[in-house]
């Protein structure tokens, strides 16, 4: 009888690869997706993160009793990648369900964050349980299925190397190419199809393989791994999510936060675990090394991640200045992240690997113990988020948490020490080796202070910030002793005169227009300019922000934004602005907005023909929107033009073509209601500080109609949720660059809007 076939290392590691492609699109897909449910707000973001990689931990954990137990995993293998690429396909179509079932249950339950964190993190488990339970399985899996019973350690670290390595690829995709190119619905087709390819290749190979040998070992292999690796695994993870969270912070300090400069941020750690774990490869075919050699990299992962800090700090002060995201990443997280990649597969290798190294012994995977690895580094890593997020930044800043994350890992050193060195040892390494870790973290800068000494004018000093949990807010004072706001390292406002009377035209357009606006929500309070604006009219103001740190950065804007934050008739609500929308029909008469730039990060869910409808649909009847559109390239200007239009089929140009109003009906003016208007005294002053002094002035805003428009714009794409283009801008075709051109316009038609 012939030998059966046996699967090479190379075949296998393949698969995995494209495992580990699928996988990241989806993570990438289910977190835009889930925040167009649950929102963008740091809680909703985080809770959603918890409840996939609880779905990991759990697959995880049952992979490795089922991988222990089957005689063909391969087989096992191959059944769980065809699910998940239909499970995960389907997830497509259900997770818009979840919208209205959220937006039911808060209008209907009382507001708090431990509830609405509750409701996300229950209805996003529930959505991503099989899937992500099922994807948890895989490292299990396929590390037993490559398991012949022969002296093939370093199996460990090629195949563990070779799936993040498949993940940065997918991160580099989703981000770069398939979102733009394909939209999301295009990126999860094409993640299932990989899915079912390796499922499908992985069952026919395993109809030929060998049944997974039992061997036997020279030693005694333990049911469960010790305390000491459970911990070294849980406050590894712990780190390396936290510091994922505090590097993304950083980042945006010194690039612009956008959502290429995050993806590269993703690939760079990503690229450091892969490097790493193929370094690591050689290093396990000697155990009886490994354990001494752990200790170390943890030590050197613990001196790594304050000196990379560093590194980036000193090369500014020196005169680098680059705004190139992947610069920033590489120095800051693809040292420490390759020390972190190079400990894994060792921790897999002397814990799970149930290896000897004794001459001729057998080893084998224990996938038992690997799924409980595997399980504690996801478990530490939900904690890692949601401290690095909720606590190490808004309590300690950048700079104290990447000093304390450090100090993680010099704890782990410590602990595995105490495993390697005789006790009388023990005790000056480890203080050798503290006050090594402690030299290190004295040098981290202040990150936000060395970014922004040069990335902002030199006029410019700092005055207040707090690096909250959603984003770090700054205020800097010019040389006039005007002021200037910035979000995460960019500019969001100032009280320069021209910057003014834009936030101001943006709030009180739209009031002027209605005849009589009773009920008014602004989205985004920024430095509060838009929003006071609306406040001086006979109104009552919703204003929605997404961070706490901004509603308390408006106070040094009290001089231009009337003291928005304390008026009777202006009620705070920090929440998703979208998010708030989806449960408030029909209840708005003058819907406005802050300024958004659509280029950034998750901004593209607020330029799309879904959250235009919503708007719509957030209307009373002769209810009017204001959407800014800016002076742009001609690409971007009728790209988001076409869209506007097709939520708002009768929607107006105005104020030189910056600013869109959008109606439920055919627009009218009525001019004895503005005069009306002007009788208020309170009201009469605002509008003139923007030149509304009279009907006249009101009507010259106005640049074009709804069939002027549509001729303008054209036929061609819209953007949506599925296709955010703007934020996705190098996926746009090229243009000549120029700013669009409205000349042609004049106003004309102004006269038939007049009632």
């Amino acid at each position: 009888m012939g030998r059966a076939f046996r699967p090479s290392l190379v075949l296998l590691a393949v698969l995995f690869f494209g495992s580990g492609v699928s996988a990241l699109i989806y993570q990438v897909l289910w977190l835009r997706l889930l925040a167009l449910v649950f929102g963008v707000t740091v809680h909703a973001a985080t809770t959603v993160l918890a409840s996939f990689m609880a779905g990991l931990a759990l697959g995880s954990a049952l992979a490795g009793r089922v991988a222990d137990r089957t005689p063909v995993p391969l087989r096992w293998f191959g059944c769980v990648e065809v699910v998940v690429g239909l499970l995960a396909l389907a997830t497509y179509w259900v997770l818009p369900t979840l919208t209205p079932w959220y937006a039911a249950l808060q209008s209907s339950l009382p507001d708090g964050l431990w509830i609405q964190t509750a409701i996300r993190f229950v209805g996003s488990f529930a959505v991503l349980l099989t899937p992500t339970i099922l994807m948890g399985m895989t490292l299990p899996l396929m590390l037993k299925a490559s398991d012949t019973g022969e002296r093939r350690s370093g199996r460990i670290g090629v195949l563990y190397a070779t799936n993040t390595a498949g993940a940065v690829l997918g991160a580099l995709l989703t981000g770069y190419l398939l979102i733009g190119s394909v939209g999301i619905a295009g990126a999860f087709r094409i993640a299932a199809s990989i899915n079912v390819l390796v499922g499908l290749v992985a069952l026919t190979l395993s109809g030929g393989a060998d049944r997974a040998s039992s061997p036997t070992f020279a030693e005694p292999v333990r049911a469960r791994p010790p305390f000491a690796a459970v911990a070294v695994f849980a406050l590894s993870g712990f780190a390396a999510l936290a510091l994922e969270v505090v590097w993304f912070r950083v980042l945006v300090y010194f690039v612009p936060a956008t959502s290429y400069a995050f993806s590269t941020m993703l690939a760079a750690v990503l690229l450091g675990l892969a490097l790493g774990s193929y370094a690591a490869t050689p290093l396990l075919r000697t155990p009886d090394r490994l354990l001494r050699r752990l200790v170390w990299i943890q030590f050197a992962t613990a001196i790594a991640v304050p000196l990379a800090a560093t590194a980036i700090a000193s090369a500014y002060r020196a005169g680098w200045h680059t705004t190139a995201d992947i610069h920033i990443s590489v120095v800051l997280a693809l040292p420490p992240a390759f020390l972190m990649g190079l400990s894994y597969p060792i921790g897999l290798r002397l814990w799970g690997g149930g290896g000897s190294s004794k001459a001729g012994a057998r080893e084998s995977v224990q996938a038992t113990r690997v799924g409980d690895l595997n399980s504690a580094n996801l478990l530490g890593g939900i904690v890692g988020a949601v401290v690095g997020g909720f606590v190490a930044l808004p309590l300690l800043g950048t700079r104290a948490a990447i000093i304390c994350l450090g100090g993680v890992y010099a704890l782990t050193f410590v602990l595995l020490l105490r495993l390697t060195v005789a006790p009388r040892r023990t005790v000056p390494l480890a203080a050798a080796g503290l006050l090594a870790f402690t030299l290190a973290a004295v040098s981290v800068p202040d990150m936000l202070d060395v970014a922004s000494n040069r990335r902002y004018p030199v006029d410019e000093r700092p005055f207040w910030r707090q690096e909250g949990a959603q984003t770090t807010v700054a205020v800097r004072r010019r040389a006039d002793q005007g002021v200037v706001l910035y979000l995460d390292g960019l500019h969001q406002a100032s009280d320069l005169p021209e910057m003014v009377a834009l936030h101001r035209l943006i709030g009180h357009l739209p009031m002027a227009l209605h005849p009589d606006p009773r009920r008014t929500i602004v989205i985004g309070l920024g430095g509060g300019v838009t929003p006071g604006a609306v406040s001086q009219h006979d109104t009552t103001v919703d204003v929605v922000e997404l961070s706490p740190s901004v509603v308390e950065a408006a106070q040094w804007f009290e001089h231009v934004n009337y003291a928005v934050t304390s008026r009777s008739n202006v009620r705070m609500r920090v929440d998703d602005g979208r998010n708030f929308l989806s449960s408030r029909a029909g209840r708005y008469d003058v819907m406005t907005a802050d300024l958004i730039q659509p280029e950034h990060a998750g901004a593209g869910h607020l330029y799309s023909l879904e959250y235009f409808t919503l708007m719509r649909r957030a209307l009373a009847d002769g209810g009017l929107a204001l959407q800014w559109i800016g002076h742009r390239s001609e690409v971007e200007y009728k790209l988001m033009l076409r869209t506007f239009l097709a939520a708002f089929p009768h929607a107006t140009l105005w104020a030189g073509g910056q600013l869109l109003i959008g109606s439920t009906g055919p627009l009218t003016i009525d001019r004895a209601a503005f005069e009306c208007k002007l009788a208020r005294e309170e009201t009469r002053a605002a509008l003139q500080t923007v030149g509304l002094t009279d009907f006249d002035a009101l009507v010259a805003q106005y640049v074009a109609g709804p069939d002027e428009l549509r001729a303008f714009a054209g036929d061609g794409p819209l953007l949506s949720d599925d296709r955010p283009l703007l934020e996705y801008f190098r996926t746009l075709p090229p243009g000549d660059g120029r700013i669009v051109d409205l000349t042609g316009f004049g106003g004309r038609g102004a006269a038939r809007l007049v009632r």
